[in-house]
């Protein structure tokens, strides 16, 4: 499901404490699952202190760098509202930006799963296989997390394919 020049480019961002990294283990989890190389890359900054958190996901047949160059995501997954301006910079022309605003973190089981109920809406555009992205994460998370998480993963993908 590579797009543009064989390599698919997915920039998660968000605030420290918001799950970026872990949103960013299970899609590159679930890049590697459905057989592609994967290479990744994170910029905590002051992340334990709440600051910007960004992380780079790149997938295809063949990857050389985990970075994503300005300009080329393909898709800009922003958890916080206060950083799809900070980031808008790395999606391309005809990206995908999916942001905060479309998941209601009070219909969750829980807020703290609001990362992967964003990935939920990354896994709607990004087409791996349902089954691959919920092998993923569960596979990141504690089998005690699994049906809290896999509520808001479906609450994710409903939200986005509404969009």
């Amino acid at each position: 499901m590579a797009i543009g020049n064989g390599v698919t480019n997915i920039v998660v961002a968000g605030l420290g404490g918001q799950g970026v990294i872990k949103a960013s283990d299970i899609i590159a989890d679930a890049a590697f699952r459905a057989g592609f190389d994967v290479k990744k890359a994170e910029i905590h900054g002051m992340s334990q202190r709440g600051g910007s958190v960004s992380t780079d996901v790149r997938f295809g047949q063949k990857v050389l760098s985990p970075m994503v160059p300005a300009g080329e995501a393909d898709f800009l997954l922003v958890l916080a509202a206060d950083q799809v301006e900070n980031n808008r910079h790395v999606l391309r022309p005809g990206g995908v930006l999916i942001g905060p605003g479309l998941i209601d973190e009070d219909r969750l089981p829980n807020k703290r799963s609001f990362n992967v109920a964003m990935v939920g809406a990354l896994s709607h555009f990004v087409k791996l296989g349902e089954d691959i992205w919920i092998a993923a994460v569960k596979a990141s998370l504690p089998e005690k997390l699994h049906e809290m998480n896999m509520k808001s993963f479906a609450m994710g993908r409903e939200a986005a394919a509404g969009r």
